[in-house]
């Protein structure tokens, strides 16, 4: 199995949520204000929200500041899943819980270990080794 396009591939499952998540929140966007509003979330926060979902679901795509990004979006999972999923009586909402603590388990092994061959992150480290050795042998 080809561990740079496993990578991509487990980098755009995990995007995936997001994307959608922040389109529909996009898409819905007073329902969701309220929706917040209704658990104590103040509905200002929203357009970073939605940043965060869209933004971060691309840049995983994408492989862009995956490190960052896939940190950023385990602790976003937490905080929305203790915000917002966490009455264990019911079971659905323990089961988004759940899945919220499995996508920041996910994240966080991204996070460890990186984007893979197919990212931007990869292609810019490429391009500053280039340029740094075009540098070095410029300056002899």
């Amino acid at each position: 199995m080809n561990a740079s396009a496993t990578t991509l591939a487990g980098r755009s499952a995990l995007a995936l949520i997001f994307v959608l998540s922040g389109a529909g929140k996009l898409a819905a966007y007073a329902g969701t204000q309220q929706y917040m509003e209704s658990v104590g979330v103040p509905g200002a926060l929203l357009p970073l929200v939605i940043l965060a979902e869209l933004g971060g679901g691309l840049a995983l795509v994408a492989g862009l500041l995956t490190r960052t990004t896939a940190t950023a979006l385990a602790l976003f999972s937490v905080i929305a899943a203790a915000l917002f999923h966490a009455d264990f009586a019911d079971q659905n909402q323990m089961i988004h819980f759940l899945k919220n603590i499995a996508m920041a388990g996910g994240l966080l092994v991204l996070a460890a270990h990186g984007p893979g061959r197919y990212s931007l992150d990869a292609l810019l480290a490429r391009r500053a080794a280039r340029n740094a050795v075009a540098l070095a042998g410029a300056a002899r």
